[in-house]
Order: C-alpha cells, then structure tokens, then sequence
C-alpha cells in the first residue's frame, strides 16, 4: 500500500476530485513535509463505519500536530442506503470506500479496513458479534495496530452503547480488547511472521455532543481542534467538512465551522493525558537512540534554509538526510522517514513521473504499450538510470537535462493467467458476514493494488533513489480535462446475463428466455458455447443469436423450488470458460470503480396473482424496485416534476414513491395537491420509506392524513410477524398472504417506521426486535375518498431486488388496493 504522506499535498490537489495525477506540491507544503520529518508521532483513530470519523480532529492531528494519522473503519459501509444511485451491498461498499479514500486526501489521515461486511443496522453489539465473526474481526484490528504501530488509539464511540448502533458499541469493545492483546506475542502469533508485537501508550474515547447527546464532562481531558493553518489557508473545521462532504453516496455535505472547537476525551486504558494527548511520548529522534540528535539537527537546518520559491535548493541536504536515515539500524520510523524524505526529494526536484497506458481496459494474453515518462522541473541533472516494469529492467542511463521530457515506451506483455484487476477483499467468496482474504499483509489495505507499478531508478548526487508509479490510463475528457483512472487487466471475454429476475406462475408451465450477453472481447459469438450454471446439465441450450449473444430458453418445468439462482457463461472450444461480469462504477467524486462478479438471476416460480396494470413510479434516492415490477408484469412509467405536473394521472393503477423521494425532491410539495385529488379520485398512492435524518426533514407533506416518520426499524429479518387483521384486504388479495410469505427475507424487515398517525390510518403488521415491545408502524394503509393511501417502512427496495417470494407477493396486494380489475397470474 501507497499512501499520501503529506495533507498539504492532499489539499492541493483536492479539486482534481477522483483523478488521481501524479503528485505535485507547492512549496509551502514542502517546507510543511520538512518539518513533520522532526514530529515521530502516530494516532489511529477507530470506528465502524465510513462516516463515524471525527474528520476534525482527523485534520488537525494530521496538519497541526502532524502526526502520522489513521482511521480504522470496521467495515466499508455496505449495508447502508444510497443518495447518489441505486448501488447496494458490495457495489455500495466500494464506492463508500473510495469516498473514504477521498476523505482523508483532504484531511491528511490514511485508511485502512478489517474484513468485517456491513450487514446493516444492529441495535447492540451481541447481535453485531452473533453474525460477524468476532475473532477474526477482532484479529484484523490488532494486525492493523501492529503495522502502524499507533502512539494512542481513539476510539468515537463508547462500550457502553450511547452510539446508538451495535456495529458502533462493538468497535469501542475490539478496540478495548485489541490495545491490550496488539502487545500479546501469544495472541495471533501468525501476524509476527511480519509485524511485533506493539503497546500504544492510552487508549481514549472521542466523547461526543450530537444527536441529542452530550457525552462530554468538564473532567475530561480537552483539545481545541478548530485552529486555522495559515500554510493551508483553511482552519480545521473547514477541511472537515470538505472531508465529510465526500461521503455523498450518504448526503453528508456539510457547512464548515470556524473558530475554536473544543474535542473531549475520557481514557479508557493506559495513562490518562494531562497537558497533551501525547503526554509521556517521546516525539523526537531520540526514539531511534543517539544518532537522532544529529538528524534531528539536519533537518531543523534544512526547515532554516528552505527556500519557497526555489525548493531545488535543498535536494543536496534531503539526499545527505536520506543518506543519514539509511544508515540507522531496521526500524518502523527508520522506514516511514525515509520515504517520506524520497519524496520531499522528488518534489523539490520538481520530477513529474507517470506511467501511461494507452488503453485502459487489457485482455488476459494481449499487449499494452506504456508510456514511461519523467520529467526533471529543476536547474540541476537528474540521471534516470533505468525502468523497471513487470519484472523487466530497461537500461537508460540518460541525464535528465531541466524542463526536458524524457519517455519510454514499453510493450507489456500480458500473460494469459495474469490476474484480473480486482479488489482484493473480493478475489475470494465471501462468507457469512465479512470478507475472504487470505494473505495476511493485504489486510487492512484500502484500495485495489494496480495492475501493474513503474519503478524510475534515478541518481541524485551519486544517492540512489526509486520512485513507483502505477500504470494508469491518461486520457482527455472533454469537459472535465485531462484525467487519470486505473488500468485494468480483464478477462478476453466477459458475460452478462439478463433480466435480474424472471417470474414464473408456478401453475401453469412456460418458458420465458435469458439475455446471455458476450462484452469486453475480441471472441466472435460463434465461436463460443453457452450455457447456465444452476440447473439441471443440458436443461437450458442457446438458440438465437443476437448480434453479441444469445437467447436461452428456460421452462418452469425445470424449477424444483420457489427460488433458483442460475448464471450464465460462455466456452470456446478449448475448453476455457468466460462467467465473470465487469461492472464499472461511474461517479465525479471519486475514481472510476471497476470489479468482476459472476452474474446471475433469479428464477421466481411462485403462485403470484396481480391487479392493475400500468404503475407511475417516482425516482427516490435510488433503488431497484422499477425492475422487479417489471418483471411481476406491470407496465412501468417513471414520473418527474414535469410529467406528474402534466400527464393525467387517472390512467395509472398506482403512484410509488422510491426510498426517500421526499428527502431529494422538494418539487414532491408542489405536487401534493395534484397527488391527492388522484388518490381521493380513486388512485393508490405507496410512499416506501422516507428519513428525518442527516439528509434534512422531509419538507413536503406526504399523505392525506398526519403522520410522523420515526427511527423505528426491525432489524431482524427473521422478527415474527403478527397479522393485526387477519382480513385486511391487503394481506388477502389478490394474493393470500401467509407466515411463510415472511420467509427468506434479507438483512432487516423495515426501517424508518411512521408514528403518531391520525386513525384513519391503519397498521396492517405488527413485529418487534428481540427484547423490544412489537411495533406496528411499518406499514399503514388508508382509504382516501375513492382511493387509497399506503406509508412502507418495510425494506422492499431490498426483498424485491433480492427476489424474495412473499415481499414480492405483499407488494402486489399494497398495487392492488384500489383495483376493480380482473386477478391476472404471472404467466407473461
């Protein structure tokens, strides 16, 4: 793992947004990286989530302190909900992890991860530790503080549950147990084939005054973490928030604050701080025994000496320094200095490196040409002794004369079993609740390794100096520039299989075809097989070809059960077989996200009935749900601003709202009126779930009687579940909705639940979460003049995508409210 070692850097570069160009520092922020090189200092900071940083303190430890500065997140943020697209679980947690990474560019703090899934909310940390596996997570956060070797450890949340969440309670609990057992040789002895042993000095807790509650005391040691950094032209709490806006799959743009700002800490372990977090730690070279003083000594010169304008001035003092440090005897600060020296080296240099592919996208057993280039920006001679590339080493042996490009180009040959650019927490399957990675030093890495890394071998009076840079695909977007995005190896063909869900009524045999797309490949259709995976072998043959695919047939006459998973693939005469998808992930906030899967659908066989046929659905913050209705046989219309202002609404059997359409459209206000003279004309209105949280209150009125949104949730998937009308009309047609409908659910059964609602609103469910009373709120329904008015906090955006039977089954009870139509089976 790479990282950025200087937040100044971090900060010049943040309008780049997610390309990720070599790096260049201004001068200030070079004369900023010469005085951390006398600050030996370390803090991780640990929590659950992508969010839960206090990216505050983050920045000012980072920049004013200048401590090498960490922040461990359990998970990635998976389970979560998305603002910005219709991206969930793993595709969610990898764009959660790359808005982390762009975080901490900006606040100057460096990522890392243990292999823990997020698999929603948790209301207490036994629940959390029943699905995770404790040990294993709990391995990884003593791996993590074994490697950065933390001074102190600080943790946002308590043990004793005030973070409200028991993926947060847990974090503090692994935390607590981890500061001990990280200095235990006979705890996880396998990690000491790369790391020690290591005791932080204290462990403390971040209290906290949000949400309502104040944790923090006037006994508790304080810190003001809201200072300006003249050097940054920003205080602290203004690069918080352009740090905490990055998470914006969550909508957590926030205002800058200004001014002092005090953050609290109660010790939980170890000495407890008096004047300075850091109390009783030895910040200086003298960690490293008698030879620091004399670097210590250097290194105040060079700051003395150090020329803004004219950086090159200092290079024949950082090689000397550079030369110091190499002398000193194997230790963890031995190493983290010298490289960030190599790089204060480089930047005074002024030397722009990158390593370009032409293409961006590179098939197993084919060739790339990589440009190679180095530039020397300073009045001095640079020799680049040789390239390094794929385990080759070109000889150059050229001087790099000022302001003269210097480029390379190599062809790189691609072995046909070179390894696919992929995440590498999901090159395994994963189990239950975390991720499979079995090397051990890959652990706690946050991002893909590239696909490939450059090493530019250079002398700097007479010291030699390597510089890595990955292989990138360096391209000109038209209207945002130049930009640089990752190059990846992919297979010679790719699959894609399609529609995600197919639906079968179960009483009547048919045969419905798969989409079975071939991409990404210089392999002509016919030449390949195809076939599924999943049924019975020989049971599905292609037949038609489609330009780049082919249409499988598939009978409900081969589904032995409700539920079939099936997946597609293609094979050459060869024998080698192409299954895996490429999904690539496209946002401006971050770099572009691109990881293999095998895809797959599901094959629905089930007795489902429907009413009504053509359904308005409005976008929320994105979710899947318009497919699946798709697939159950309505026909779907997408409603704006503009189209609900002007479309006669009468023709349409019922209106959705996505999750949290109230929150991200505040056109839906000017809409109620229009919304309800549909309803009480004798239309059906759904809502699913709307939030009161962080995204801001819901500003438009949703139905036609009162209700409030709560926090409410169940997050038990497999809660029970209590008709509280056994004849609702709703849980009796078209479809009869049974205990068993309420099988098979997926990571909660509903969130954000309605309260305080007028009488003429009626709960149709009742379920509770163990040790809670039963809640009734998750689903309301009305009747509104002719028509009928439903609130759902049950997590349909989930249960359907995830073809799960009965959900699938209750929704089309809740389109049918209002129906008069003709009960139709699912035989299309």
């Amino acid at each position: 793992m790479k990282r950025w070692i200087f937040s100044c850097l971090v900060l010049c570069i943040s309008s780049i947004g997610k390309a990720q160009a070599p790096r260049q520092m201004t001068g200030a922020a070079i004369l900023q990286g010469i005085h951390r090189l006398n600050v030996l200092g370390s803090v991780l900071y640990l929590a659950a989530h992508p969010d839960d940083e206090n990216t505050r303190l983050i920045a000012c430890l980072a920049n004013e302190k200048q401590y090498r500065t960490g922040y461990l997140s359990l998970t990635r943020g998976d389970g979560g909900q998305n603002l910005i697209g219709n991206e969930q679980g793993v595709a969610l947690g990898l764009i959660r992890t790359q808005e982390l990474l762009a975080a901490r560019r900006i606040d100057g703090g460096e990522q890392f991860f243990t292999r823990a899934f997020d698999f929603g909310f948790s209301k207490n940390p036994e629940e959390t530790f029943h699905i995770w596996n404790r040990n294993l997570v709990l391995s990884d956060v003593v791996w993590v503080i074994r490697k950065f070797q933390p001074d102190i450890i600080i943790t946002r949340f308590p043990t004793t549950g005030e973070g409200g969440h028991g993926h947060h309670t847990a974090s503090a609990i692994l935390a607590r147990e981890a500061f001990k057992m990280a200095a235990d040789p006979n705890r996880f002895p396998e990690q000491l084939k790369y790391v020690q042993p290591w005791q932080a000095k204290r462990l403390l807790w971040n209290t906290f005054n949000f949400g309502g509650l104040n944790t923090t005391g006037p006994g508790q040691f304080k810190m003001d973490a809201g200072g300006f950094n003249a050097a940054l032209g920003k205080s602290y709490g203004e690069i918080a928030a352009l740090s905490r806006s990055q998470h914006k799959s969550q909508g957590f743009g926030s205002m800058a604050t200004r001014g002092r700002n005090w953050e609290y800490f109660k010790t939980i372990s170890g000495s407890a701080p008096v004047n300075e977090l850091m109390d009783g730690i030895d910040l200086t070279w003298n960690r490293i025994g008698p030879e620091g003083k004399n670097i210590e000594a250097a290194v105040t010169k060079i700051e003395n000496d150090f020329s803004v304008d004219h950086p090159a001035a200092s290079i024949s003092a950082l090689v000397h320094l550079y030369q110091q440090i190499s002398g000193l005897p194997d230790s963890y600060w031995k190493q983290e200095k010298k490289e960030e020296v190599q790089e204060l080296i480089r930047q005074c240099g002024g030397l722009f490196i990158k390593a370009a592919s032409r293409t961006q996208k590179v098939l197993q057993g084919s060739t790339v040409t990589v440009d190679a280039s180095i530039i020397n920006r300073s009045p001095g001679t640079v020799l680049l002794k040789s390239i390094e590339l794929n385990g080759k080493t070109i000889p150059v042996n050229k001087k790099l004369e000022p302001d003269v490009d210097f480029t390379q180009s190599i062809v790189l040959n691609i072995p046909e079993n070179a390894p696919l650019t992929q995440p590498y927490w999901l090159k395994e399957p994963m189990a239950p609740a975390n991720y499979t990675v079995t090397d051990q030093q890959e652990i706690g890495n946050p991002d893909v390794t590239p696909a490939y890394t450059a090493v530019f071998n250079v002398s700097l009076n007479g010291t030699d100096l390597s510089f890595r840079q990955p292989v990138q695909y360096n391209f000109a977007d038209p209207v945002k520039g130049e930009l640089y995005e990752p190059m990846i190896i992919v297979p010679k063909a790719t699959v894609q299989l399609s529609p995600k869900i197919v639906l079968f009524n179960r009483n009547k045999e048919t045969t419905k075809s798969l989409r079975l797309d071939l991409l990404s490949t210089d392999l002509k259709p016919d030449q390949l097989s195809y076939g599924l995976t999943g049924l019975p072998e020989n049971a599905a043959k292609a037949v038609a070809d489609t330009g780049q695919g082919v249409l499988i047939p598939v009978s409900n006459r081969l589904l032995t059960k409700e539920v079939t998973t099936v997946s597609g693939f293609a094979q050459d005469k060869e024998g080698h077989r192409y299954d895996k998808t490429l999904q690539s992930i496209r946002y401006d906030h971050i770099p572009y996200v691109n990881y293999f899967f095998s895809d797959s659908v599901k094959l629905l066989n089930i007795d489902l009935k429907t009413a009504g046929k053509k359904i308005g659905y409005i976008p929320g913050a994105g979710d899947k749900v318009p497919e699946v209705l798709s697939a159950m046989g309505y026909e779907v219309v997408l409603l704006d601003r503009n189209r609900i202002a002007t479309a006669d609404l009468s023709a349409l059997d019922a209106i959705i709202s996505g999750v949290r359409a109230y929150n991200v459209n505040d056109w839906l206000n000017d809409a109620y009126g229009k919304l309800m003279t549909y309803v009480k004309n004798g239309g059906n209105l759904i809502v699913q779930y709307n939030t009161n949280n962080n995204i801001g209150p819901v500003k438009a009125k949703i139905g036609p009687y009162n209700f409030s949104i709560s926090r409410n949730r169940i997050t038990d998937e497999k809660a029970a579940v209590t008709f509280i009308d056994p004849k609702a009309a709703v849980l009796n047609y078209p479809n009869k909705i049974t205990q068993k409908d309420f099988e098979g659910w997926v990571q909660e059964r509903s969130t954000y639940h309605g309260a305080d609602w007028d009488k003429e609103l009626k709960p149709v469910l009742s379920m509770h979460d163990p040790g809670e009373p039963d809640n009734s709120g998750a689903l309301l329904t009305g009747k509104y003049g002719k028509g009928y008015f439903t609130y759902s906090g049950i997590a349909f955006f989930r249960q359907l995508p995830a073809g799960v039977p009965g959900a699938i089954r209750l929704f089309a009870n809740i389109i049918a409210l209002n129906s008069q139509s003709t009960i139709t089976t699912n035989d299309r």
